[in-house]
């Protein structure tokens, strides 16, 4: 089990003079893991939030992780897809996407899969319960390639590795300290974590990055993680850059209610 790292990790003093492209707006949004309530909260949101801030070539990044853990995976998928038909939205791969493609040929990461959140996503495609619970792992793969539209498929292998925008640059779960972006491993860029998150070093870039959940954002000099614990907490955050500024957006599940938070600092 993933255990949040808040303790371990505090903020520290911000990096100072990182910016985006002077014009640009950026909002980047963490780990959604099948949590589409908060999703579609958070997106309506910065929609409201970029109408508001006057004009600026926009940009959406979903970190990756869109699939698992939480009930609604395929309704972030298709919402993720029909988002980016009406403005610039970037999607980085996460480790729980690559699991999901695999699991259509490989039956021990379909195994793998089902022990990390698989079984819900397999869930939101329409498996009965039943049929799920009986299903061995043949059966069950078969029943993927029935159930999951191949436009799915299509659109989650399309996803892109890293994003750069000026001083920042966004990653599922981070970087190798020392190697160029564009030399990084794709298995580090989905998978890394502690080499990562212990490095107190700069980076070239600033990493904006999901992957390892955190209470609360985890601002570092070197790096901003905002997998906020969607599934686990009900807190989905989105950071957002402009120029030098810096400042975040959240959708918060609270006893079935779900509200948003601006907040320009952390505390």
């Amino acid at each position: 089990m993933i255990k949040p790292l808040k303790a371990l990790f505090r903020p520290r003093e911000r990096a100072k003079g990182a910016s985006v492209p002077e014009g640009t707006r950026w909002y980047a949004i963490g780990d959604i893991h099948g949590c589409n309530d908060l999703f579609e909260a958070l997106a309506e949101a910065i929609e409201e939030d970029d109408k508001a801030s006057g004009p600026a070539e926009t940009t959406v990044v979903l970190l990756g992780d869109l699939v698992d853990r939480g009930p609604d995976s395929r309704k972030v998928i298709e919402g993720a897809r029909q988002w980016q038909k009406s403005r610039n939205v970037r999607i980085l791969a996460g480790n729980h996407e690559e699991m999901f493609l695999e699991s259509f040929e490989d039956k021990a990461v379909l195994r793998h899969f089902l022990k990390h959140g698989g079984r819900e996503t397999i869930l939101s495609y329409g498996i009965p319960k039943k049929e799920y619970n009986d299903a061995s792992i043949s059966s069950l793969q078969k029943r993927l390639h029935e159930l999951v539209p191949k436009k799915h498929r299509k659109f989650m292998q399309g996803f892109e590795e890293f994003v750069v925008a000026g001083d920042f640059a966004f990653v599922h779960a981070g970087i190798t300290p020392g190697v160029p972006l564009e030399e990084q491993k794709r298995r580090d860029l989905l998978w890394i974590r502690e080499r990562f998150l212990a490095h107190d070093a700069p980076h070239p870039h600033i990493i904006v990055h999901g992957h390892t959940i955190f209470e609360d954002v985890d601002e570092r000099p070197n790096r901003i993680g905002i997998d906020t614990g969607a599934f686990r907490f009900g807190r989905l955050t989105a950071v957002v850059l402009e120029g030098e500024t810096r400042r975040y957006i959240q959708a918060v599940e609270q006893d079935g209610e779900i509200s948003i938070e601006h907040r320009d600092t952390l505390t």
